[in-house]
């Protein structure tokens, strides 16, 4: 996938805990075997080559394809894994990676909280201690080294935080309706909510589609708050984000 993860696991017994942090470590590079649109041999660029079926793919192939066609529909064609007729899924894959991580970990007996960070896109679970919530911080990017904000999962058993924007990666999320580049008014977009599978989805789609209607969009979704970055360093928030802030 190209990117760093960290996993945060809290409570559980040692041994058991280094055998799920091993199992998950595993199940990450396995997800890149399969997904990898930069493999020549991975399942997904076969898949595109007519090589294989989804059928004959692993399970989890067609879970992200059904999962990605749902954000389709859900974001109105904003959210696509089709460019110029080639199949990326790419767009979905590290968040419901990461999610999937999570709850493997979150799975172990004694666990009281998990914290798995893909790429600066963040799952979290449970609790870090006692009286304690995760915190996310939102990089600022227009000032490198800084924080936009920072958002806390206080009274929540379930966080996603997930951010998509030029300041890591360049110009690398893709207009479904041109097949190129998104020119948009946003530098950045963080969606908050309780999945990261749909986080991450959430944060590309509403870029795309700039700040006006994709935070209109955003407001209209259950469960998602958002904050939106302008290139003229405009701030623009969902009404419930204030809440998440701590």
């Amino acid at each position: 996938m190209g990117t760093v993860f960290s996993l945060d696991v809290r409570g559980g017994e040692p041994a058991a805990v280094r055998a799920a942090v091993d199992d998950v470590v595993a199940g990450l590079h396995r997800v890149d075997e399969v997904f990898s649109t930069y493999r020549e041999d991975s399942q997904v660029s076969r898949l595109q080559r007519g090589e294989l079926t989804v059928e004959e793919c692993d399970p989890e192939v067609a879970e992200v394809l059904a999962l990605a066609a749902e954000a389709e529909r859900l974001s109105n064609g904003w959210f696509s894994t089709s460019y110029g007729g080639r199949l990326d899924p790419t767009g979905i894959v590290k968040g419901w990676a990461v999610e999937r991580a999570a709850r493997q970990l979150a799975a172990v007996p004694g666990v009281s909280g998990v914290s798995v960070n893909g790429g600066g896109d963040v799952q979290s679970l449970g609790v870090p201690g006692s009286q304690r919530p995760w915190r996310v911080g939102v990089s600022d990017p227009l000032r490198p080294g800084g924080l936009a904000a920072v958002i806390s999962a206080a009274g929540l058993d379930e966080l996603a935080v997930a951010t998509s924007g030029t300041a890591e990666r360049g110009a690398h999320i893709v207009d479904p309706r041109t097949g190129r580049s998104a020119v948009t008014d946003l530098v950045a977009v963080t969606v908050v909510g309780p999945r990261l599978t749909w986080a991450d989805c959430w944060a590309t789609a509403a870029f795309a589609m700039g700040s006006r209607e994709g935070l209109a969009w955003l407001e209209s979704l259950p469960d998602v708050e958002a904050l939106l970055i302008t290139a003229g360093d405009e701030v623009r928030c969902t009404g419930g984000l204030a809440a998440r802030l701590g």
